[in-house]
Parts: structure tokens; C-alpha cells; sequence
């Protein structure tokens, strides 16, 4: 194809949003894919869950086989590009390949934050974030063995319900007081756990691990600095990840913990942009400058990627939102976890109910217990700073669409 050539480098859910907006913006020029996975981009959020329940029921790819070629994208998976020169617009590969392009966008992602103390066990011992990983532990979850999840983060405590569901004995371990402390409001991980416990999960907190070893009868021991000493058959550690941004250093772009781009995902370097997990951008709906680890921010922010490369506009904010499914019931978390109080609008007892966390009477977050369809409205509110009556937002028999905006209004 003749015209301009955009590159992606990164075939993850960023990627492949960027792609498909940059077509429906109207671009006709060269669309050139890169991945150093092996796969066309595929849905992640199933791995922790479908993927290890019933892994042959499960399709994965975000687009049709026939998508990329349909949309003239020239893919080029199980490829790695080591450099990146601004100056000339260039990608050199490993290979020594070189390649031009007028605009690049870089959704390479993050992986898993290794633990070397686990890892120095060899096999039995998984991590989790590709397909490979998912198949790998599968193999794992076998009714009757015992599960050490290190970690009781998201991942942490899908893989765990997982397991549970298929009759494992699960034991998390976690290093903090409680369980997801990152962007989980309390509420919800107490919900959380009273829930793994309802199926048999077990939780040891303040966990440091000091020693681990593999027993002569094949099992895992690992030991805690307080002595605590936890066996089991097989580990799965979630401990964070850490962001893909070696490629982005050679292109020398700025870098604070993530590549900082502004709210049309530029980087600082120009026709250089970035998005996903590796971008770190100003969050007006949480007031400072975030990376945000989701499936939603990486589809909402590739798609604007793509979109302001083509049209040089970008797309409104949204309200930072993410889900998770454990033992069937799903949960979904907007806005700020931290809150001045947490009021709860439904019956906790019916399975289905809304939390909502308030500040000076303002909504600035919201969880949805089986309740998407509310969660619409409450993200919503929290775009608009509402300051509904707080009797009002308790009370089922008052319509939320009447509250998103603030209005004070009771039932009647």
C-alpha cells in the first residue's frame, strides 16, 4: 500500500482497539501490527477463569482470523523490535531489519513481576498472563491437590476461585494486612473473602516469605519470617507486574513509570504515542497522573490513540472502571476506592446491590454486585460530581437516573 505507514507495536487489547479506529477514522495508508507473542491479539480477562474451567469451550481472539487482512493490516507476530530511532523514524528488529514509519504507537504492555524465590523452585510453579501460562497451570488443577496463591491481588484470587471451583484445596498467602489492597475499597475485600471462604478458600495475611523448598515427597514448603510454614502441591504467584518500557527508553521518550503522554496519547517524542498498561497519563476523574492496568482502559485507550493519530482528536475521559467474575458473581469497581464513608443501596442478603463511596457528599466511586446495568449510571454521577440526597441514593424506590446529576430527590 502507498501513503503513510503507522506502526503498533504491541498486539494486546491496546493494539488491536488502535487498529480498528484508526480504519474507521478514515485511514487508507499502511497499517503494519507487531507482536513479539506468537497469537493475534486475544481477549486476557478469560485466562484466570473460563480458560482454566473449561479451556476447549473457550475462543479467545478479539477479532476474526479474517479481520487483519480484511482491514489491509500486515501482521507480523512472534517479532521482536529492539530498537526505535526518532530521529530518522525507524524500527530496527532483531534480526537487523529495518523499518520506517511516520507514526508509531506503542501498546507493548507489561508482564508479570518475577519472584525469584519461587521461581528458583523450577516446574510447579506458575505465574499467570498468557495463554501459555493459563495452559500450563491447568494442567495443574487437578480435585484433591492443594493450591498455594501467592498474592491477593485479582489475579490471586480468580485463579484461587477457579481452583476451588474444581475441587482443589486453596491457601492465599498474602504480604499485606488484607487482601487487594490496591484499588479495591475495604468493603468490597472483606465481600471479597467472606465470599472464598464460603467455598472452602483459607487466607493467611502479613505474609513475608523468608525460605521455600520442595520436600523430598514433592511438595511445596514455604516459610514465613514468622514461622508460619504453609505445604502445598502446586503455586501460583500474582505479585504485580512491571512495565514493558525498554523499547520505549531507546526511542527516548519520557518515562515515569510508565510512558507519560498527554490526553491524545502523544509521548513527548513527536509521532511517537502510547497506550495501555505501558501509558501514564493525567486521570481527570482521580486527579493526577495514573497508569491503569484494565481491559477498559486499554480499549478505550487505543482506541483514542488510534483515532487522534489519524484525526488528531482525541475522546472524552472515562471514568476508570474494572471488572472481575469470581464463583459466577461479578463485580465491578469505577472511580476512587478511597472514600470518606460507603453507603450501600440494595439488599446485601439478595445478591444483588451497589456500593457507592461518598467524600463531602460527592460520589467518587462506585461497586456493582451483580448489578452492570447500574454501574452505568453510577459512573455516570461520578463524572458529574454528584452530591445526591444521601437517603435518596439508599433507597431503592428512587430511580438513580433521577440522581446522576445530583438531584436531591426522595421517595414519594
Amino acid at each position: 500500500m502507498s501513503g503513510p505507514v503507522y506502526v503498533v507495536v504491541g498486539a494486546g487489547h491496546a493494539g488491536a482497539a488502535a487498529i480498528a479506529a484508526m480504519r474507521t477514522a478514515g485511514f487508507a495508508g499502511r497499517i503494519v501490527l507487531i507482536g513479539e507473542v506468537p497469537h493475534a491479539p486475544y481477549e486476557r480477562p478469560p485466562l484466570s477463569k473460563e480458560v482454566l474451567l473449561s479451556p476447549k469451550a473457550v475462543q479467545l481472539p478479539i477479532y476474526p482470523d479474517n479481520y487483519y487482512e480484511a482491514h489491509n493490516v500486515e501482521c507480523h507476530f512472534g517479532t521482536c523490535v529492539e530498537h526505535i530511532d526518532s530521529v530518522v523514524r525507524q524500527l530496527v528488529f532483531a534480526d537487523g531489519e529495518v523499518l520506517s514509519y511516520d507514526k508509531l504507537l506503542l501498546t507493548t504492555g507489561s508482564r508479570a513481576r518475577r519472584y525469584p524465590l519461587l521461581d528458583a523452585l523450577g516446574e510447579g510453579v506458575h505465574l499467570l498472563r498468557t495463554l501459555e501460562d493459563s495452559w500450563g497451570l491447568q494442567k495443574e488443577l487437578r480435585p484433591g491437590r492443594h493450591l498455594l496463591v501467592v498474592g491477593g491481588g485479582i489475579i490471586g484470587l480468580e485463579v484461587a476461585a477457579s481452583a476451588a471451583t474444581l475441587g482443589l484445596t486453596v491457601t492465599v498467602l498474602e504480604r499485606a494486612p488484607r487482601l487487594m489492597t490496591r484499588g479495591v475499597p475495604v468493603p468490597l475485600a472483606d465481600t471479597l473473602r467472606g465470599l472464598h471462604e464460603q467455598h472452602g478458600v483459607k487466607f493467611e495475611l502479613s505474609v513475608e516469605l523468608s525460605e521455600a523448598v520442595r520436600g523430598a515427597d514433592g511438595k511445596f514448603h514455604l516459610r514465613a519470617a514468622d514461622g508460619r510454614v504453609f505445604e502445598g502441591d502446586a503455586i501460583l504467584y500474582g505479585v504485580g507486574v512491571q512495565v514493558n518500557d525498554e523499547l520505549a527508553r531507546t526511542a527516548g521518550v519520557t518515562i515515569q513509570d510508565g510512558v507519560l503522554v498527554d490526553e491524545l496519547c502523544r509521548t513527548s517524542v513527536p509521532e511517537i504515542f502510547a497506550a495501555g498498561d505501558i501509558a501514564r497519563q493525567y486521570q481527570p476523574f482521580v486527579g493526577a497522573t495514573v497508569r491503569q492496568e484494565t481491559w477498559a482502559n486499554a480499549m478505550h485507550q487505543g482506541s483514542c490513540a488510534g483515532q487522534a493519530m489519524v484525526t488528531g482528536k482525541g475522546s472524552a475521559p472515562e471514568v476508570p472502571w474494572y471488572w472481575t467474575d469470581q464463583y459466577g458473581v461479578n463485580f465491578q469497581v469505577a472511580g476512587k476506592y478511597e472514600a470518606g464513608e460507603w453507603i450501600t443501596r440494595g439488599d446485601v442478603s439478595s445478591g444483588k446491590y451497589m456500593l457507592f463511596g461518598l467524600t463531602d457528599g460527592c460520589v467518587i466511586g462506585a461497586v456493582a454486585i451483580n448489578n452492570g446495568r447500574d454501574m452505568k449510571l453510577a459512573k455516570l454521577m461520578i463524572s458529574a460530581e454528584a452530591k445526591p440526597d444521601r437517603e435518596a441514593l439508599c433507597d431503592l424506590s428512587v430511580d438513580l437516573r433521577k440522581l446522576k446529576t445530583g438531584a436531591v430527590t426522595t421517595a414519594g
